[in-house]
């Protein structure tokens, strides 16, 4: 069952609650040390659920990176996952790409879990 996604005033305010929201159910990657680690795909999924805009990639040393674009700025909410710079391509992507990069059950425990996190 699907959780409907809450209401934030700007991406400041998701990035405060996925702190707290992401998880080793949202991420094979996730760490209680690195808990950005391997979130980009199903972040960028949300964000753009929330905020509209489009999703974005680069190419990084570690694979296909997935950040949004919200109004004409670019926001990557999983960038501290990263310990050195990173390039922005900011090549167009699809939501069935960032799908590939994650699993509905990955974005439905992110929408469930931020959805506790907000109440």
């Amino acid at each position: 069952m699907e959780c409907p996604l809450p209401k934030f005033a700007s991406p400041y305010e998701l990035h405060a609650a996925l702190k707290s929201a992401w998880s080793s159910e949202s991420s094979s990657s996730w760490t209680a040390a690195n808990p950005a680690k391997g979130q980009c795909s199903v972040t960028s999924l949300v964000t753009q659920d929330i905020f509209g805009g489009a999703i974005l990639k680069t190419q990084t040393y570690g694979g296909t990176h997935f950040y949004n674009i919200i109004n004409g700025v670019r926001w990557d909410l999983t960038v501290s996952q990263f310990d050195r710079p990173i390039p922005f391509e900011d090549k167009p992507a699809t939501r069935a790409e960032a799908m590939a990069d994650t699993s509905k059950a990955q974005y439905e425990a992110l929408t469930r879990r931020l959805s506790l996190v907000i109440q």
